[in-house]
Formats: structure tokens, C-alpha cells, sequence
């Protein structure tokens, strides 16, 4: 069987992406029978139609025939691009013997819009047109968003004639706020919460739709509802009392593009022949505050032709400034699962206790009959307090709370769609009688980032440990990578983001959600060189700290490693050096001392403290060497060897300064030992005193870790390094406070922000900053699957080119975990028992590997024979007390026998 390319990708995404670039990149993994498999040639084709395509026609692009085992970041080279147009591709590759592949099934992406020519768009809002305010039906939430103007949703429309003959019909669509569009009654799309959160005065995000089947020859309509969002309703704890951040109205933006067999193309645009309206059902929503909806004022078809809008008000329109209409880069967030409540039970008359049985990020979807007027209140919270009532004191203003008003036509339906809420409990009071589990939906929102990982071990509690973080990015995963869904807070924390990717990338595909956040870090870069601590960054002077700051340059890295994209390097790295060069301004004698701004040092540890000048100056450091590998990585010869020589400094100033000649590190803290390891920031001589020290701190707090988030995500693999991965699995293990499992054994289904979130002894810590959903102590989740599973890239290894499969097994008897690459699956799957250690692998083609595992004093056996005689393996060898093959593509069952 020849090798079949599989998985296209366009700029990282698998689905119909529209692009921003002249230049589009493609990639591709590759399947295949049997081992040893390989590209040696590729040729791709790009046409305007996929019949093209089916007759190897590439109008735009072929390639032709490139003799490469390139698979990654393929750049298109061809015709340039018209706008506002879709486009076919294909590959075809040759393997290691010259045989061609079939085509790969034909993907598509678009083009965006050159030029808009629609305006903002928005209701006539005066007062002598508006509604008096809503009664808040005493409902002391919506009488307290009313206070704070929270305002009711708008609602827009637009009939138009559709003549015959359409060949293709394409949405352009975005908002300031958060926007549905409806054509002829139905939902355009399945997206949610869009167009996300960006600086808006600098960049705003646009989605695109081809809508061709749900037009009709005739009369058409178009109906657009708005939501306050990110742009103008409450965000983070700066906003705690005003909002509006960026605009205090939300606006439409929309243009409908009709091509005709005749080459004719019509628009469709916003502008002031639209009718708008605000005395629709949905009385006000807010991404923190919750949604409010009125089912009496629902207006039944409203979004199809034909609908009486005669009392619909004139509308409003501006036309389009400086911020950049960009398309978006990421996946959407979708609603991409639903729960079921695992029970409901009765609080007291009239309210019920939903437990959905999993913590989780969105809203929920709720069945009812009742009288008209009657009043259901959705409260969610995280946790239960000691009573068994709904807690919800760590919320801050995030209120939480969703409200419906019964119509009483019989059974209704509702479901919000523009705010999002972080919970596993759900209290429901003002039904007619208690809900069934058949009425009460919670709905999953999250940026829908393709899974990519699993991992599984012997050990249950590891297992839910697993489950935990990936929830617990499912959760905060949502247009940014956020710290919390639930609080008045929820911001792109750039330090906690880094101490996660390298687990966050091993579990989803998340190479286009971070091209779009990292232009919201540049976006919230400052003009002196700095970057912010979180992204976007409403405020403007939250920037510079350790360990967040200095994420903005360790991200693109663990970027290029993990999918080779050099694009992105080349876009971050002038504004990396400008902030190295921040850093030395005020550091001339290599200490970071200065300029460290809001200095939040290792982030809650428990019951030590690190030196804050120690911990920036170990960033810095890190800085350098990571800069001194992209500027390699970019081929700047100079820049690499100045932060080679930068990053040497840095180290000898750190040694000299902080470690003394028995090894112990300048206030003895595990975080302290674990920089000076994991930074690698002291001599060769004085490495095994500082491991032996950090053992020392570790068993002296009886075999705990009390780190912060910073120093946690160093330290199983330290440990492992040093030679003590014994310690490592036994931190896996604990089940006494403070641990994972200590979490655990509460009931915990997802990562908390602090080791004493609530404790059986003392309760919940202060509810001003105590998220159950937050997580940077889930950066362990990395050393699962590149630990204990085995899985990681070889040394210097891009996109996982070279794998290496080095499994740590602890006492564990087994453990399996796959990533799917961008090259294709790896897979590690071992077993252990008497006198046998087994190790099952799977190397994509185009891959080799160096697989390692145990030596028991008998034979290496592949497939029950002599190893170094098994197909596909290259050499063997004993080394250390391990066996060592290195392999070729394909699927490996290697033996370790005891003699």
C-alpha cells in the first residue's frame, strides 16, 4: 500500500477557514501500511472549483512535482487570491519508493473581504422610542442590572429579493458586541458567543458563511440579534461597576454577497435601509451578569419575510474607522456537548438543586410551562456550601443568574445567548413543579479546539486528575485561554497561559486559537517595549511582571515546537527583542531587580515564599535561552549567539548572587531549587547539592508540594531529571492536603486555582480571589503524557519530526496516551508485570523515533523476536540499565524480558 496524505490543513485549521494573507500555508499528515515509511515528494494543486481539481488542474497553484519530505507550513505560491472567494486544494505525495499517492479529498478555504462597504449599524435608541425599564418582577438581579443600564438586546432586520439563477451566496458578518444572525427564521452558523474578544479598537474579528442552500428565489430576510459581550458589557474585575470598556452600544456589521450564474454579484449590506428594534424578549444579557428574557415579547418570525414591522424603529448607521476587520483565525466557540443532571433534588418549596455532576463553562437550556408572568430564576455556582445550599460568594459581581418570564402557551423553551457561566450546581426556583432530567440541558461552550491527546494509567486517581484539567481547558478556553469562567476576573493571564500550553497543546489542536491570541499580546503590547500580564488588556497598566510578561516569549516557542510554524516566530520576534532589550535597560548587572511592576512571584504557594528578585531573574534567563533558540530557529545567526552570551551572563549572576557552595539556594524554598534546575542556572558541580536540597524540602514538608503555580510546573520533571521520578509519582499519588488528590477526594472535576480552596478544617479560603475552575495547577498534565506515557519530541525536534519514547513508570503497571501530531498519531502504550516490561508504539510516516525502556537483564523482543533483527528497527542497545532502539514509521510491540 503506498503512503495516502491525510488531516489538510490551511493556516492550522481542518474546517473552511478564511484567511487574512497573500500566502496561505498548507499541511498534511500521511498514513500507511507497514514501517520505515516516508515522503519524498509532494505536488499541490489550488483551483478555483474542485471539478478542476478532479481533472488535476490547479488554475491557481501546482506546485508540481517538489522533491521534499516537507509536510509543514507549505506556502502557497501561486495566482494571487481573489477576494471574498473560495478555493479547492489537494496533495498528492510521493513515498520512499517513488510511488505516487492517490489525491487527497479536496479541502476548501476562502478569501476574505479587500474592502467593506457596509456600515455600523445600530437602533434608533432615544428616549421618547424606548420602553420604560423592564419591571424586575421582583427579581432582585435584573432590578440590579437595570440600575447598572444594563439594556435590552437589539434586534435588526433587512428584506431583500433574491432574483434567479444564484450561483453562491456568502455572509460577511461581525459585531461590536456579541451577534446572531438569522436568514429566513433559521440560525446562520452554529457559532457562539461571536465574534469573541479582541482589542476593538485595534482589531475586530468577522466570521464568514455560505449560505447559497438557505436562500430562495424571491423574498428573503435577514434578522440580526445583538449582545453586549466583551465590547460594552461588564469585563474583569476593573470593570466591577461600569463596563462599557470599549463602546457603549452594539453595532451590526454585515454584508451578503450574491453571485449569479451570469457573473453578476448583488449586496446585501448593513446600513439605514435596515428596521431595528429593542422591546424584543431578550431584556438585557451580560457575559458576567446573566441574561434576562421576557417570552411575552417574543416576536414570531421576525427574521423571515413577510414580517409586520411597522413598529420597529429607524436605525442608525456609521461608517467604519481605523480598526482593522480581520477574519477570524481560530476555531469558533460552539456549544460543543451537553449534560445531563446527574441529580435534581428540592432545596424547599419552589427551588431545586440541579447537579449536572461535572464542573464546566456555558449555560443551560431550560424546559417549563407555567402562567404567563411567572418568573424562573437559573442561579449556577461552582460548589455547595456546608448547608447544601448554592455557593456563590466567590463570584464577586459576576452574578451568574439567568432569568425567563413565562408566556403561558404551554411548554417553552430557553436557552441564552450571550452570556456564559462557570458551574457544576444549578438552582431553579419559580417553576410550577419540579423539573425532570428530560427538561433541564447544561450546554458546553468553549472555542472548539480539535482534541488531539488522551492519556490513561493504572491509577484511577491520576486518571481523574487527567480528566480534570482537560475540563478544566475546556472551560477556559473560550476566545482567549482565560484564568476562571465563573468570577467577575476572566482574563487572558499570559503567565498562567504559559505555565499550561505545553499540557493545553498535547491535549487539543490549539496552533489557530493561539495565532489569534497572540495578536491580542501584541495587541496589548506597551510602547515602551513591555508587554501586559494578561491579553487583551482593556486597562493599559497592568504589564511587566515576572513569569507573566515573559510568557509572551516562551508561548510562541512551545508554538514552533509543537507545530513548526516559523510564520508566527518571524511575526513575534522584533516585539520579543524590544522587551529583552525593556529588561536590560534597567538590569545592567544581570539581576532583574528592577522594573518588575505588580510582582506576584510564585503565585500562591502555600506556606513559603520565594524571592521575588530570585524568581525574575530565572525568567530573564529562561528569556534569553529561548531567544537564542528562535533567533537559531530563524536563522539570525548574530541575535543567537548575543543571547547565548546574554543567557550565560544571566546564570553565572544568578549563581553568584543567590546559591551558595553547599547548594542551597537563597531562601531555601522548593520553588527556588526547582528554577535553579529546571533554568539549568547553576554550575555542573553544584547540580546533584541542589537536587539533593530540593529532595530535602520536599520530604521535610512530609513529601508535599507547597509551590505556587510557577514552581509546580517544574517540578515532576526536575525530579525525574535528577534521578528522583519516585518522588514525582508519589506526588501523583497523595491524597492529604495540599495535592491533587486532596482536591480530588473533595469532589473536585476540575483544576482549582489554589491548593486551599477549601480545606475540611478551615472551609473556603477568601471568596475574593477562589476559582474551583482555573488551570495553572493542571501544567502537570505535560509531564503525563511526555512522563509517564513517554511521549515527547526528540531533542531539537520541530513538529514532532523526531519523537522520543522514554516512558517513567513509577510504581504504575501501565499507562497509554496518544498525541495526534501535526505529522500524524504517536502512540505509547505499556504494561509491566513479573519479569516483563511491555512497550506498544505507533510513529506516524515521515516520523523516526528512539524508543527507551527498562533492561530486566534478558532480552529486547519485538513482535516475540530478536529486536535488532525486527523490521523497521535501525539499531539496539544497552545503555544505563535501559534498552534503546531507534525505529522507523509504523506500529512497534517491544518486550523487555528478565534473563
Amino acid at each position: 500500500m503506498t503512503i495516502t496524505p491525510i488531516n489538510l490543513r490551511c493556516e492550522h485549521r481542518a474546517e473552511v477557514p478564511t484567511i487574512g494573507s497573500e500566502a496561505p500555508r498548507f499541511d498534511w499528515a500521511l498514513e500507511a501500511e507497514g514501517r520505515g515509511r516516508s515522503q519524498r515528494a509532494y505536488r499541490v494543486l489550488v483551483a478555483s472549483a474542485p471539478a478542476l481539481l478532479a481533472e488535476e488542474t490547479g488554475d491557481l497553484w501546482d506546485s508540481g512535482r517538489v522533491e521534499s519530505s516537507r509536510t509543514v507550513e507549505v506556502r502557497y505560491d501561486g495566482k494571487p487570491l481573489p477576494p471574498a472567494s473560495e478555493f479547492f486544494w489537494t496533495v498528492q505525495v510521493w513515498d520512499e519508493r517513488s510511488e505516487a499517492s492517490a489525491w487527497a479529498e479536496p479541502v476548501s478555504f476562502r478569501a476574505g473581504l479587500e474592502s467593506w462597504e457596509a456600515h455600523w449599524t445600530f437602533p434608533d435608541r432615544s428616549e421618547d422610542l424606548l420602553l420604560e425599564a423592564p419591571d424586575a418582577d421582583g427579581d432582585p438581579e435584573a432590578l440590579a442590572a437595570i440600575m447598572e443600564a444594563l439594556e435590552p438586546s437589539s434586534y435588526l432586520r433587512r428584506e431583500f429579493e433574491v432574483a434567479p439563477g444564484l450561483r453562491r451566496a456568502t455572509v460577511f458578518l461581525t459585531a461590536r458586541g456579541l451577534v446572531e444572525l438569522e436568514l429566513n427564521g433559521e440560525k446562520v452558523g452554529d457559532e457562539a458567543l461571536a465574534p469573541g474578544w479582541t482589542d476593538y479598537h485595534k482589531r475586530i474579528e468577522y466570521s464568514v458563511h455560505d449560505v447559497t442552500a438557505r436562500l430562495r428565489s424571491g423574498a428573503n430576510a435577514l434578522g440580526a440579534s445583538l449582545g453586549e459581550g466583551w465590547y460594552s458589557g461588564f469585563v474583569g474585575m476593573e470593570a466591577k461597576d461600569t463596563g462599557h470598556l470599549y463602546g457603549n452600544r452594539t453595532e451590526l456589521l454585515c454584508e451578503l454577497h450574491l453571485e449569479f450564474e451570469d457573473g453578476r454579484v448583488e449586496k446585501v449590506l448593513s446600513g439605514p435601509d435596515w428596521r431595528g428594534s429593542v422591546r424584543g424578549p431578550r431584556r438585557y444579557s451580560d457575559l458576567q451578569r446573566g441574561e434576562r428574557e421576557d417570552a411575552r415579547l417574543r416576536f414570531d418570525g421576525w427574521s423571515e419575510p413577510g414580517f409586520d414591522d411597522r413598529e420597529w424603529l429607524p436605525v442608525e448607521s456609521s461608517p467604519l474607522d481605523d480598526a482593522a476587520l480581520v477574519p477570524a483565525k481560530s476555531q469558533p466557540m460552539r456549544v460543543v456537548a451537553e449534560l445531563r443532571p446527574v441529580s435534581i433534588q428540592q432545596q424547599r418549596p419552589g427551588v431545586h438543586l440541579v447537579d449536572f455532576g461535572q464542573n464546566f463553562s456555558g449555560w443551560v437550556r431550560l424546559t417549563a410551562t407555567g402562567e404567563a408572568g411567572a418568573l424562573v430564576r437559573l442561579r449556577h455556582g461552582e460548589m455547595l456550601d456546608a448547608d447544601g445550599e448554592l455557593y456563590t460568594e466567590n463570584l464577586g459581581k459576576a452574578k451568574q443568574v439567568d432569568s425567563f418570564i413565562l408566556s403561558g402557551r404551554g411548554e417553552e423553551t430557553f436557552e441564552p445567548r450571550f452570556t456564559i457561566h462557570g458551574f457544576r450546581y444549578l438552582e431553579v426556583s419559580g417553576l410550577a413543579a419540579a423539573p425532570d432530567e428530560s427538561a433541564v440541558t447544561g450546554c458546553v461552550v468553549h472555542s472548539d479546539t480539535p482534541p488531539v491527546g488522551e492519556f490513561a494509567c493504572s491509577e484511577e486517581l491520576v486518571n481523574q486528575l487527567y480528566r480534570n484539567l482537560v475540563w478544566t481547558q475546556r472551560s477556559n478556553f473560550v476566545s482567549i485561554p482565560t484564568d476562571c469562567p465563573q468570577r467577575d476576573e476572566r482574563l487572558g493571564w499570559i503567565g498562567d497561559a504559559c505555565l499550561f500550553w505545553p499540557t493545553a497543546s498535547l491535549n487539543m489542536d490549539v496552533a489557530a486559537f493561539f495565532a489569534k491570541w497572540g495578536e491580542d499580546i501584541l495587541d496589548a503590547k506597551r510602547p515602551d517595549g513591555s508587554y501586559s500580564d494578561f491579553a487583551p488588556d482593556p486597562w493599559g497598566y497592568w504589564n511587566g511582571a515576572p513569569g507573566c510578561a515573559d510568557g509572551s516569549v516562551a508561548i510562541p516557542w512551545i508554538h514552533h515546537c509543537r507545530y513548526g510554524d516559523l510564520t508566527l516566530l518571524r511575526r513575534h520576534w522584533p516585539h520579543m527583542e524590544r522587551f529583552m532589550e525593556w529588561l536590560a535597560k534597567d538590569n545592567p548587572d544581570l539581576l532583574r531587580k528592577r522594573g518588575r511592576n505588580r510582582d506576584y512571584g510564585d503565585w500562591l504557594a502555600v506556606g513559603e515564599e520565594t524571592s521575588r528578585e530570585l524568581f525574575a531573574t530565572a525568567y530573564w534567563a529562561r528569556d534569553a535561552e529561548l531567544m537564542a533558540r528562535m533567533a537559531a530557529a530563524l536563522g539570525l545567526a548574530d541575535r543567537a549567539a548575543h543571547y547565548e552570551e546574554l543567557r550565560a551572563g544571566i546564570a553565572s549572576a544568578f549563581e553568584s548572587a543567590y546559591v551558595e557552595p553547599d547548594g542551597r539556594v537563597e531562601g531555601d524554598t522548593q520553588t527556588a531549587y526547582l528554577f535553579a534546575l529546571g533554568f539549568d542556572l547553576v554550575s555542573a558541580e553544584r547540580r546533584s547539592d541542589v537536587g539533593a536540597r530540593l529532595v530535602e524540602s520536599i520530604e521535610r514538608r512530609d513529601w508535599h508540594l507547597v509551590t505556587g503555580t510557577h514552581g509546580l510546573a517544574l517540578a515532576c520533571p526536575v525530579l525525574a531529571e535528577i534521578g528522583r521520578s519516585d518522588i514525582a509519582h508519589r506526588l501523583l499519588l497523595t491524597e492529604d492536603f495540599p495535592s491533587w488528590g486532596y482536591s480530588i477526594r473533595q469532589g473536585a472535576t476540575t483544576i482549582w486555582e489554589r491548593w486551599d480552596g477549601y480545606t475540611e478544617e478551615r472551609g473556603f479560603q477568601s471568596p475574593t480571589m477562589n476559582s474551583f475552575n482555573h488551570y495553572a495547577l493542571g501544567a502537570v498534565g505535560s509531564w503525563l503524557v511526555e512522563g509517564v506515557a513517554g511521549i515527547r519530541p526528540a531533542p531539537d525536534a520541530v513538529a514532532f519530526e523526531r519523537v522520543l519514547i522514554e516512558p517513567v513508570p513509577g510504581e504504575m503497571s501501565s499507562a497509554r496516551a496518544s498525541y495526534r501530531s501535526t505529522r500524524g498519531e504517536i502512540v505509547s502504550d505499556w504494561l509491566r508485570d513479573e519479569g516483563r516490561f511491555r512497550l506498544a508504539v505507533t510513529i506516524p510516516p515521515n516520523v523516526t523515533a528512539t524508543v527507551v525502556l527498562p533492561s530486566l537483564g534478558g532480552a529486547l523482543l519485538e513482535g516475540g523476536k530478536e529486536a535488532a533483527a525486527a523490521e523497521g528497527v535501525a539499531s539496539v542497545q544497552e545503555i544505563d540499565g535501559n534498552w534503546r532502539a531507534e525505529i522507523g514509521s509504523g506500529s512497534y510491540v517491544f518486550e523487555s524480558v528478565a534473563a
